[in-house]
C-alpha cells in the first residue's frame, strides 16, 4: 500500500473558532442549509460528534457521488484541530483503501485565520491515483470552505 500526502491552505478574515464551529463542529446542520443543491444531509450514523463517531454525508440527486463516511478520530476543541477519517463511499474506493486528514485553524494577525489540510491517501496495492482525481476532491473541498466563509461574512 502506498501512502500519497497532499497540504493545502488558506486564508479566511473568519476567526478561526467560528470558522472551526462552522466547518467541523456543526458541519452537519450547516451544509445542507446552504449548499442544498450539493449536500442533502449529514448524519452521525455513530456517535455524537466526539472521537470515534462516524458521520455520513448523503449527496443530492444528480451529482457523481451518493454518499461519504468519515470516521472522527481526533477531536481537539481547544487547539482547532480535527483528525478524521474517509472510511466508505462511492468515489475511487477501487484505488484508495482510506483517506486521513487532519484539518488546523490558526489565528492570524488581522484577526482572521489560516485554514491548513493535510490530506493522506492510502491506495490499494498495485492502484496508481491519479493527480486528476486528487486535484477534484481538492477543487470541492476548497469549494466548500469559500461558500462556509461567504455564508460567515453574511451572517455575523
Amino acid at each position: 500500500m502506498a501512502v500519497t500526502c497532499y497540504t493545502q491552505e488558506f486564508k479566511t478574515p473568519i476567526a478561526p473558532s467560528r470558522m472551526f464551529k462552522a466547518l467541523i463542529l456543526d458541519s452537519h446542520n450547516l451544509m445542507p442549509k446552504i449548499v442544498p443543491q450539493g449536500i442533502k444531509s449529514i448524519e452521525f450514523i455513530e456517535g455524537d460528534g466526539g472521537s470515534g463517531s462516524i458521520k455520513q454525508t448523503n449527496f443530492a440527486e444528480g451529482g457523481h457521488l451518493k454518499y461519504l463516511k468519515h470516521r472522527i478520530d481526533t477531536i481537539d476543541i481547544e487547539n482547532l484541530v480535527c483528525k478524521y477519517t474517509l472510511i466508505e463511499g462511492d468515489v475511487v474506493f477501487d484505488k484508495i483503501e482510506s483517506v486521513a486528514y487532519e484539518v488546523k485553524f490558526e489565528a492570524s494577525s488581522d484577526g482572521g485565520c489560516m485554514c491548513k489540510m493535510t490530506s493522506e491517501y492510502h491506495t490499494k496495492a498495485g492502484a496508481e491515483l491519479k493527480e486528476e482525481d486528487i486535484k477534484q476532491g481538492k477543487d470541492k473541498a476548497m469549494g466548500l470552505y469559500k461558500v462556509v466563509e461567504e455564508y460567515l461574512l453574511a451572517n455575523p
